[in-house]
């Protein structure tokens, strides 16, 4: 049983790193910047806490930086919604607390959706949560809208066929 939780806790981290690859590099990733709607220094693939705006990052803390920042996204999501989870399901929902925080899987209409094993309602709660500064952002649309088709196990693999 264990090694099955592995096997799926990893495929579930692969998936939200294909989808962290998708949305997250800035244009000189290496190199803070201010986000706006955060109110934040964001560096590499949208890590942000402890950021120092006046030096450049390198690809090893970038890669250092995604790796832990997913495991902690997982680690909430785990935490939780504590039941078994298909890849596609925990991959999705790592994705969207990566990019949103704890607030999208803890303490939501989505969580509740998933305790009551409604899976259909929980993936489908994804794209409610597409605003930054009370804005619809089309980034943000687009970002939840392949977080909902993964979740809903419709696009785990041909999305990326597609870029």
């Amino acid at each position: 049983m264990a090694a099955n939780a592995r096997l799926i806790g990893g495929a579930a981290a692969l998936i939200a790193a294909a989808l962290v690859a998708k949305y997250e590099p800035a244009p000189d990733q290496f190199k803070p910047y201010w986000d706006p709607y955060g109110n934040v220094w964001t560096v590499c693939d949208g890590h942000t806490g402890g950021v120092d705006p006046n030096r450049i990052y390198t690809a090893d803390e970038c890669k250092a930086f995604k790796q832990a920042d997913i495991a902690t996204a997982q680690g909430i999501v785990n935490q939780c919604l504590p039941m078994p989870k298909l890849p596609q399901i925990e991959g999705a929902l790592t994705d969207a607390t990566y990019n949103i925080g704890r607030s999208v899987v803890c303490g939501s209409t989505l969580q509740k959706a998933a305790l009551a094993n409604d899976w259909p309602a929980a993936c489908a709660e994804l794209t409610r949560w597409d605003k930054a500064g009370g804005r619809v952002l089309p980034g943000l649309t687009r970002r939840r809208t392949d977080d909902r088709a993964v979740c809903e196990g419709r696009a785990v693999l041909d999305m990326w066929a597609k870029q």
